[in-house]
């Protein structure tokens, strides 16, 4: 059930999942469907995570933060994980383009498409290219993880920057990956978003998030929002239960909920630095923790276009980039010479007759973090003016079309998400060796945050819910 705001959850459960984003609900709604009990807490006022929505009045228009666009592979876990219903809501975006100085290429983003693109706009060979995709799409977890992104693209195409461009781009807009990343997670991710093209949610990221919700609840899982979980309790190097305060709706403030398993969905380093403690792990694995590397940079531009205002069919996404060539170093400059906008039509949302634009960039969370606040406010009005003065080159005289803007930088995203540096994309590649090794530290703590990578979008976060709920079930409930 959904517990209101002077609900205390029961005493006791068998597993308290730590955060509501899409692989906390999957975990939460697969454990429960198996017949445990499982309250799910959320510090935010709704579930979703990063899966997440916000509305604007009087514009009266709805802004989804992550929704464009992910593999068709969503519909195979929804329908696994959680109903018929809820995968019939995912639909293709078939109009996907890419305009730099170095080409300008519209395609549906399948692997048949880009074979062809890359033998005809960029002059390949066939062979070749159908070696490149029969080495990614074959790439499995006992690959050589020394080995770069960068590496793998010289090895297949020496000295052909245009094609890096092209395979690694909407990776690095999608995911923060960079060509100095393990050639590995690319290649999971690449091959994922080959299989069949980008997808995305007709109805909108808030109905999406409230059908899972309704799920949840049907399947028995106690939900309470609002709630900030203070402390993991670990005695004798075992899961007690969390600690969550109540300070708001009970005398007694502080109050330790029991369970035999403890998932946490939320970042991984302050799972275990903050949530459980250094003294409860080993040093080689809290030294290990300290290494891990966050993905800091996501920056957004939501525009809303008034109400009676058409805008010409532009595409679904494009890939758009003033750049000459692909630098990462470039991609991450407050500088930005690079944008993905996603364009939401009135079809994404039946009977919602409006159209909405994100503009998506990367800039450094230390670069916006060392700003004063005047500084970061002409910063941030300086990316939204930059933002439409691109969209002038689509959509002419925008301008004159919008009714609402707003800007969020990673310093937006740790407010409102908790995650350290507002890593929206999770951690680097080694922060999956630490999620994947909390239960041989303490007995009964798990994770499915985002990480790595091969963890993060909402495919990556959903299927790894499905995976930690198979740990659990395997390491604590088979025999009980």
């Amino acid at each position: 059930m959904l517990l209101k705001k002077d609900e205390v959850p029961k005493n006791e459960y068998d597993v308290v999942v730590i955060g509501g984003g899409l692989g906390g609900m999957s975990v939460a709604n697969i454990l429960a469907k198996n017949g445990r009990r499982v309250l799910l807490l959320e510090a935010h006022n709704k579930l979703g995570g990063l899966a997440t929505w916000f509305k604007r009045s009087p514009s009266n228009h709805i802004f989804d933060v992550s929704l464009h666009g992910f593999p068709y592979g969503m519909v195979k876990s929804l329908k696994r994980y959680w109903s018929n219903k809820i995968s019939q809501m995912v639909v293709g975006l078939d109009d996907i383009r890419f305009i730099n100085p170095q080409y300008s290429i519209k395609t549906n983003y399948t692997k048949e498409d880009f074979i062809k693109i890359l033998t005809t706009n960029f002059d390949v060979p066939l062979a070749k290219v159908e070696d490149f995709f029969n080495h990614v799409m074959s790439i499995g977890t006992e690959y050589d993880s020394t080995k770069t992104v960068g590496e793998l693209f010289e090895s297949f195409f020496p000295g052909r920057s245009d094609i890096v461009r092209f395979l690694m781009e909407p990776i690095t807009y999608a995911n923060g990956h960079l060509l100095e990343d393990p050639a590995l997670s690319y290649a999971i991710v690449f091959a994922n978003f080959m299989r069949n093209g980008i997808y995305t949610i007709q109805g909108g990221t808030d109905q999406f998030i409230l059908k899972m919700q309704e799920e949840l609840i049907k399947n028995g899982v106690d939900i309470k929002l609002h709630s900030k979980v203070k402390k993991i309790a670990v005695e004798n190097k075992k899961v007690q239960g969390v600690f969550i305060d109540l300070q708001k709706i009970d005398s007694q403030s502080i109050k330790l909920i029991k369970s035999k398993v403890v998932i946490s969905n939320g970042n991984i380093i302050s799972t275990v630095k903050e949530m459980v403690g250094e003294e409860h792990f080993s040093k080689e694995f809290f030294k290990a923790t300290n290494n891990v590397r966050l993905n800091t940079s996501s920056c957004q531009v939501y525009i809303g276009i008034k109400e009676g205002e058409n805008i010409p069919s532009i595409g679904d996404l494009i890939f758009y980039s003033d750049a000459k060539t692909f630098n990462t170093k470039e991609l991450l400059s407050m500088n930005i010479t690079s944008r993905t906008f996603s364009v939401y039509y009135p079809k994404t949302r039946p009977g919602h007759n409006r159209h909405v634009v994100v503009a998506s960039t990367n800039a450094k969370y230390e670069d916006w973090k060392n700003l004063n606040a005047d500084q970061y406010l002409e910063a941030k009005n300086k990316m939204i003016d930059s933002t439409l003065d691109c969209l002038e080159k689509f959509i002419p005289n925008v301008r004159s079309k919008v009714d609402h803007l707003e800007a969020a930088t990673p310093l937006t995203f740790e407010r409102y998400t908790s995650h350290l540096n507002g890593a929206s994309f999770g951690t680097k590649y080694e922060g999956l060796q630490i999620s994947r090794g909390l239960h041989q530290q303490i007995h009964g703590l798990f994770h499915c945050g985002s990480v790595g990578i091969i963890m993060s979008g909402w495919l990556g976060a959903l299927n790894y819910g499905a995976i930690t709920a198979n740990d659990v079930e395997a390491v604590l409930f088979t025999n009980s």
